[in-house]
């Protein structure tokens, strides 16, 4: 794996004068996959959202890597298009070099509006990976919900008020849909543990196959905490088992952080705007559900690890 020394001496595949909010962690995400791609020739293709609108404003671009940007829906089929159409001319020796694939949408475009691509491009067993940036909502068009919002969190279009308590219903387990497809290498990760981060793309890129990594991005306005607690965030996803840290690969399951002493849920919600309303008198409950549906995939997490790991 590379050293952090090796890492800051690397050209920038995501460089500065992009327009992403102080502290976002997406762009951080980007920054750091491209970082851990290295010096290899590689194409990236990127979905509209967040990330796109910041980094690619006409007439300038922050990407220093080969860019395509396509539709809200389609990140997975057309990097896999670009990548089948490389296997033919580097088959007839048009291409000599090689070059890797790097896939990039939100979970709107991932866990929603893009899910039948992605699939398509696992089942296609194209050599590609697809990194999802997720900040639990369609934050570029005004924090709408998604599949991927927690359970109770407030949005624009599941405000927390007296008739329900924020979203309704629980986070998808797209990680667990990735998996079911037999994939060369699945992956949780997010930006506040960077090294670990930046170890799973080194090992997506280098599997045989198809690969995917699902990156837990803070999102500062959508969220509602400070710019300077990105990190901060981050990381109590992972101590309060919110986000587990873990890898899938050769049928077997492996968990990358267990804390010896989990701190309690309320440690990473008391920190967002959008959970606020579970700290009101009357809303205990509420609180008490989450740490339980939490713990209870924490728990089927252990087993799966177990059970592959004989």
């Amino acid at each position: 794996m590379a050293t952090l020394k090796e890492l800051s001496k690397r050209k920038e595949g995501l460089v500065g004068g992009h327009r992403a909010c102080a502290g976002c962690a997406a762009s951080a995400t980007i920054r750091q996959v491209l970082l851990a791609a290295g010096d290899k020739p590689t194409v990236a293709g990127i979905a509209t959202g967040c990330m796109e609108v910041v980094t690619t404003i006409f007439p300038y671009t922050a990407w220093n890597v080969n860019l395509v940007h396509n539709a809200f829906e389609n990140s997975a089929s057309t990097v896999s298009g670009v990548e089948a159409a490389y296997k033919v001319l580097k088959r007839k020796g048009k291409i000599k070099d090689d070059i890797q694939f790097i896939a990039f949408g939100g979970d709107g475009g991932t866990y929603d509006i893009g899910l039948q691509a992605l699939s398509g491009a696992i089942e296609r067993r194209h050599k590609m990976l697809y990194v999802c940036y997720d900040n639990e909502a369609y934050m570029n068009t005004g924090y709408q919900r998604s599949s991927a919002t927690p359970y109770c969190a407030h949005t624009t279009t599941s405000p927390a008020g007296t008739k329900i308590p924020g979203k309704a219903q629980w986070r998808k387990d797209l990680t667990e849909i990735v998996i079911a497809h037999d994939p060369a290498y699945a992956a949780q990760a997010t930006p506040g543990y960077y090294m670990d981060l930046i170890r799973k793309v080194e090992k997506a890129l280098a599997a045989d196959g198809p690969s995917f990594i699902n990156v837990l991005s803070p999102c500062v306005p959508g969220w509602g905490y400070p710019s300077d607690q990105t990190v901060n965030i981050s990381k109590l996803a992972v101590e309060t088992l919110f986000w587990p840290l873990y890898e899938w690969q050769d049928d077997s399951y492996k968990i990358n952080m267990k804390p010896r002493e989990p701190k309690p849920l309320v440690d990473f919600l008391k920190l967002q705007a959008r959970f606020r309303h579970l700290f009101k008198s009357g809303n205990e409950h509420l609180v008490e559900e989450f740490q339980a549906e939490v713990n209870r995939r924490w728990e089927a997490l252990l087993r799966k690890e177990q059970a592959t790991s004989a």
